[in-house]
């Protein structure tokens, strides 16, 4: 899982430097991997990209699912408050 980690901040590197699009695309060709899928920090960076260019929808839906794959209260916080603030946009 290590090497997928550092892929994902590339990806975040990639979408602060080339425009969320651009991360978009590495985060996405990440989310398959299996030592990723129930981890809560895809789709939270992909929650991230998605709310730069006003993706609201879908940005809300990756942090609810980051937040339902998180494994504590303190973890599940942030992203569920981020998720309200989508959705009233």
């Amino acid at each position: 899982m290590k090497t997928h980690l550092v892929e994902l901040n590339r990806a975040v590197a990639v979408g602060m430097a080339f425009g969320p699009e651009a991360g978009l695309e590495l985060v996405d060709e990440l989310i398959s991997e299996p030592s990723l899928k129930s981890y809560y920090l895809p789709p939270s960076v992909r929650s991230d990209l998605l709310a730069k260019p006003d993706r609201n929808e879908e940005a809300r839906a990756e942090f609810e699912r980051a937040a339902a794959l998180t494994h504590n209260a303190r973890e599940r916080e942030l992203p569920l408050k981020r998720a309200a603030a989508r959705a009233r946009r």
